[in-house]
């Protein structure tokens, strides 16, 4: 999970960029590097009743790069409070939890929630991913994109109407 991003990162900056939705259509990973991205994958996991693994993994991506040692047991404490105890406010439902007691954040390290991270991050690639490409609010949102599309000639734009009205 540390490796997110890859080699086609810096394609971004070229001229040719592709549109957000192709990239967030390409892998999890892309979309949740996206702001625009998490919070459209936000709107949807709110519809779903499951907003709280995409913050949960946030959070978790937040924590391992917190360096002060005093900042790092506030934020464990408020992942576990927030996220793991039976008495949470957005409870993630992942394999392994009763093991996480409280003991654990007395003395926190940046991965210590990593293999629930990775939990709820397979759980929303096989689940709700799927499920988000597929929804009206993506689809949507594609469709802007496209039709927001600045030509680069007349002949573009032609191919790309048809391509728009011939679906």
């Amino acid at each position: 999970m540390a490796h997110i991003r890859d080699s086609d990162g810096s394609s971004s900056s070229s001229h040719q960029n592709p549109k957000s939705t192709d990239k967030w259509a390409a892998s999890l990973e892309n979309l949740l590097e996206d702001p625009e991205g998490v919070k459209r994958f936000r709107e949807f996991l709110k519809k779903e009743f499951s907003e709280e693994n995409v913050l949960f993994w946030l959070a978790c991506e937040d924590f391992k790069k917190t360096q002060d040692k005093k900042q790092m047991q506030e934020k464990a404490k408020e992942i576990y409070m927030t996220f793991l105890s039976s008495k949470a406010s957005s409870q993630v439902n992942v394999e392994g939890q009763s093991r996480l007691n409280e003991t654990i954040l007395e003395e926190p390290h940046p991965l210590m929630f990593q293999k629930l991270q990775d939990q709820i991050f397979n759980l929303m690639k096989y689940d709700s991913y799927s499920r988000f490409l597929k929804s009206d609010l993506f689809l949507k949102h594609k469709r802007t994109e496209e039709e927001d599309e600045d030509p680069p000639d007349a002949q573009t734009a032609a191919k790309r109407a048809s391509r728009i009205y011939n679906t």
